[in-house]
């Protein structure tokens, strides 16, 4: 047997709100924008610290309107607007602070550079009636819709054990801003897997972490993630991620792994291999039935996660907006609690090892 028609997409709103993107990065260029598109998501302007690469944007995507500045913005943003916000974590701040009272907001994750931040990103948020989500995009993949509608029907069983491993070679020069400060690997890239552990999970009761630098690139703070998120005795949930295997194609791999009482589900995310270009997504599960040996099934994954998984936060905010969905999965009140994990991960790392006992 093959496939099984899994939920591959998110339900959209019933109307469809102008989007005012404040900041023109590569995220924008490559994934929020191209996913607007697909879904007929109106951007009603842009603007970007660099007023030409928001002209850029401008003119491949068709945006009617580029603002000279935030505040031009503001004041040119239709009533019905949702602003998002894709700007690095540390100038969060100094954007949330100048729109309106009782905007709707999507903020690009992560939520500040530290709980810190994040603290006084949620309080801003609420002084200022914000509707305000974190752009916590991977819990809206393809596949990984897939993966919660086959795990929200049963079909494996109890689930009790969740791995995600990473022996990739990401070409961090891509991101210059990463160079130089003091969190790089789980703030800016595991802290997908963190979010989506939560989102499958809950909140854990903690974690066990080490995070590293490469010996060849000191000038990243880290690049190498291993994390144990601890749901008890009977659980097995983790993070491998190691950004450095230079060594060719052949032993690398990048995949999410769900295990139940009666099933088992593997996720290729084909885009991390040979990043930016990727590789197709792959989805595999295997049913387990009585008196018959395991036979692993596939299903035909539509999409992956750049872009599709951006309509699925901007969709699911604009659901709440308008009243037609009840819960905001990604809203900055549950955000906090995946920075939360994040900085329990990196002070765990910072603490060190159990000692050896003398023998």
């Amino acid at each position: 047997m093959e496939g099984r028609n899994l939920l591959q997409s998110p339900d959209l709103p019933k109307v469809k709100r102008p989007i005012v993107l404040v900041g023109a990065g590569g995220i924008v260029r490559d994934a929020h924008l191209p996913a607007y598109a697909q879904v007929g998501f109106p951007v009603a302007g842009i603007t970007d610290l660099d007023r030409g690469r928001a002209e850029v944007l401008a003119g491949r995507f068709g945006i009617p309107k580029v603002f000279a500045s935030l505040d031009e913005a503001i004041a040119g943003a239709p009533t019905d607007v949702v602003y998002d916000v894709a700007v690095p974590a540390g100038a969060i701040l100094d954007v949330l602070p100048h729109l309106p009272r009782g905007a709707v907001v999507l903020i690009q994750k992560p939520m500040g550079e530290n709980l810190d931040q994040a603290r006084r990103i949620l309080a801003l948020c609420r002084e200022r009636g914000f509707t305000a989500a974190v752009n916590f995009q991977l819990r809206f993949a393809p596949f990984m819709l897939a993966a919660r509608n086959l795990i929200d029907s049963g079909a494996i069983g109890e689930l009790h054990g969740m791995e995600v491993r990473l022996t990739i070679n990401t070409p961090w020069q891509l991101w210059d801003f990463l160079f130089g400060i003091p969190r790089v690997e789980i703030v800016y890239h595991s802290i997908h897997y963190f979010d989506l552990i939560r989102s499958f999970f809950g909140d854990p009761s903690g974690v066990y972490a080490r995070t590293v630098t490469h010996p060849e690139k000191r000038q990243l703070a880290s690049t190498r993630t291993v994390a144990v998120v601890d749901y008890g005795d009977d659980r097995l949930v983790g993070v491998w991620a190691n950004h450095d295997h230079a060594f060719g194609r052949k032993h690398q791999e990048s995949y999410v792994k769900w295990e139940g009482t009666r099933g088992a589900i593997k996720v290729k995310l084909g885009l991390l291999l040979d990043y930016p270009k990727g590789e197709p997504d792959e989805f595999e599960y295997c049913i387990l039935e009585d008196g018959r040996e395991p036979v692993w099934q596939t299903e035909r994954i539509t999409g992956s996660w750049f872009p599709e998984a951006f309509v699925g936060t901007m969709a699911s905010l604009q659901r709440f907006a308008e009243g037609s969905a009840s819960v905001l999965p990604t809203s900055v009140e549950d955000a906090i609690r995946t920075m939360a994990l994040v900085e329990a991960a990196y002070q765990s790392s910072a603490a060190g090892a159990t000692p050896i006992p003398a023998t």
